[in-house]
């Protein structure tokens, strides 16, 4: 029998990759990548003229059709694979980023009356703008007896699609009536390749508050939010709901033309990117934990039972892994946050030394900050640079560091920059911990978890469990594959199981990172003060944030 493969497309915040796999193994024959041109749109819309204000987060969705266009070519080309080898093609997207489009599936923003209209663009995953609106939602929902129902997680972000919705209502009504439909960028994604109208229960379980067992939500919820939103479920989101390991339709053959593949074959539902990571990072059963670690982080585990609060997701069944809950919830900056210390606040002394080297400064830092002994700095930070996830679920709160003193070194801090997202990550292990779900095993992926070995052995101390590594620095992208292979089902050389398409797909690295009992009461020590300050500053003194973040708003609206 010949050999079958998928196409893995993952889009992430600043670039969309692709990896050619081989079916039978998970061996990636080939991979690319492209960036973004437009990249973030955090301070001007792509005219360079038009402001946006404070915590805008917006794309251009002419560089995820860009990245289509460009990179599957690349992979045929970098292979010596027949395209008529390639069964089936799946689409990982970061979520939720929402775009409204026409009735012919034309984002706004791609027409003339719309495009200096902010509210015509893709919202970003981290897009904040819409926190006004969050925070009326979870006012509502207190109100109503559902804040800490499965379904809400008791509290709802400013990063789901109904904050964004109803932001662009009441700021460019224009923009909301004119859109036939708001999609998840990977719904469009997959809509655009296929012509189907079918959408992802990943993004809309996750994303949209929809469930296996009742679907969406009734209208009358919706209108309780805003009367004119009474039909916004039927208006604005049509299209069924699509199991992930089913297909959404066959490539079309206008993009097969373009793509150089086979007409028909079978296109996976999209999947939110760090979800992607599961399969890709061998992720089948009970006991495991995914940690993804990049720009930002992403912890989820398997449960049998729907469970949410505390900004932990965990309330839509085979969304990610048939026949079981995935519990989420993760750190809204992690390689942002290390990205921003190094970029403003290393000395030119440091850079020299690195140059000198022949080191990267995360290495030289790394380097530096391994010498020291846990607790040594007397340094305690909050990892809150992006807002918080869990337990407050609050993108207003912001980080901050305790115990900075004249002598304090710059490998000192960065350490400790690294010390609080594992603190971070472990509150939420705890939750997990708390309701019952014993973790007997990380397996981490992501770039920083395969290039920074200190960062992931702070991760064993402070949680206190075996972290093994994903063998694919392309997890995302390979979980895409996979969901690909069954979206394609064994009569096409794909699979029709999740575990057996897991086990032959993918392998995990043989480096395991052990906690070493010498610093756990340390750590254990350090937890209980991480604890205490998150305590202060996220609940005791939030007003003190939410001040400073009111000040900071009037001057820069003057």
């Amino acid at each position: 029998m010949k050999e079958k493969y998928t196409i893995g497309l993952d889009f992430g915040t600043l670039s969309g990759r692709g990896v050619l796999v081989r079916c039978r193994d998970g061996e990636v024959v080939s991979s690319a990548v492209k960036a973004y041109k437009h990249g973030v749109l955090e301070t001007f819309l792509p005219d360079g003229k038009t402001a946006l204000p404070s915590e805008w987060c917006l794309q251009h969705p002419e560089d995820y059709l860009e990245v289509v266009e460009s990179v599957i070519p690349d992979l045929l080309l970098g292979s010596d694979v027949d395209a008529e080898a390639i069964i089936g093609l799946g689409v990982d997207f970061t979520a939720s980023t929402i775009l409204p489009v026409d009735s012919k599936g034309i984002p706004l923003c791609e027409q003339e009356r719309f495009k200096l209209r902010r509210n015509a663009y893709a919202k970003l995953w981290k897009h904040h703008g819409a926190q006004r609106q969050a925070d009326y939602i979870n006012g509502l929902l207190v109100k109503m007896g559902l804040a800490k129902t499965p379904r809400f997680g008791g509290t709802v972000s400013s990063e789901l699609m109904v904050p964004k919705v109803l932001e662009t209502l009441q700021e460019d009504l224009e923009v909301y009536e004119s859109a036939s439909e708001f999609l998840e960028a990977g719904d469009w994604i997959t809509r655009t390749l296929t012509g189907s109208n079918k959408r992802s229960c990943s993004m809309a379980g996750y994303k949209m508050w929809w469930s296996h067992e009742s679907g969406y939500l009734e209208n009358g919820f919706f209108g309780r939010i805003d009367n004119r939103l009474e039909q916004f479920v039927a208006e604005k989101l049509p299209g069924e709901v699509v199991g992930i390991s089913e297909s959404v339709g066959g490539l079309s053959k206008v993009w097969s033309e373009k793509l150089g593949l086979r007409e028909g074959i079978a296109v996976a539902p999209a999947i939110i990117d760090s979800h992607a990571g599961f399969p890709g990072s061998r992720v089948y059963r009970k006991g495991q934990a995914m940690l993804v670690i990049g720009t930002s982080s992403v912890l989820m585990t398997l449960s049998d039972q729907p469970y949410s609060d505390k900004g932990i997701y965990g309330g839509v069944r085979d969304a990610i892994v048939p026949g079981y809950y995935a519990l989420e919830s993760g750190l809204a900056a992690v390689g942002d946050l290390f990205g921003w210390f190094i970029e403003k606040f290393i000395p030119e002394c440091y850079c020299r030394e690195a140059e000198e080297k022949n080191l990267n400064i995360h290495t030289l830092l790394s380097l530096k900050a391994q010498s020291l002994k846990a607790g040594e700095s007397g340094l305690m930070a909050l990892d809150w640079w992006n807002g918080n996830k869990t337990p407050y679920v609050d993108s207003n709160l912001s980080g901050s560091i305790v115990g900075l003193t004249l002598s304090s070194k710059p490998e000192e801090i960065y350490r400790a920059l690294i010390e609080a997202t594992a603190f971070g990550t472990r509150t939420i292990l705890e939750l997990f911990k708390s309701n019952g779900l014993q973790i007997d095993e990380i397996i981490a992926s992501g770039g920083i978890a395969i290039k920074n070995p200190l960062l992931m052995q702070i991760y064993a101390d402070v949680l206190g469990v075996d972290i093994r590594i994903a063998e694919s620095e392309q997890a995302a992208a390979l979980g895409a594959s996979i969901y690909a292979s069954l979206a394609a089902k064994s009569e096409a050389g794909g699979y029709d199981i999740y575990r057996e398409a897991v086990e032959n797909m993918t392998k995990v690295e043989r480096q395991v990172y052990f906690p070493e009992k010498s610093n756990a009461q340390i750590y254990d020590d350090l937890y209980k003060i991480y604890q205490s300050y998150s305590d202060i500053m996220g609940n005791q003194n939030r007003r003190v944030i939410e001040e400073l973040y009111k000040i900071k708003n009037s001057v820069c609206c003057n």
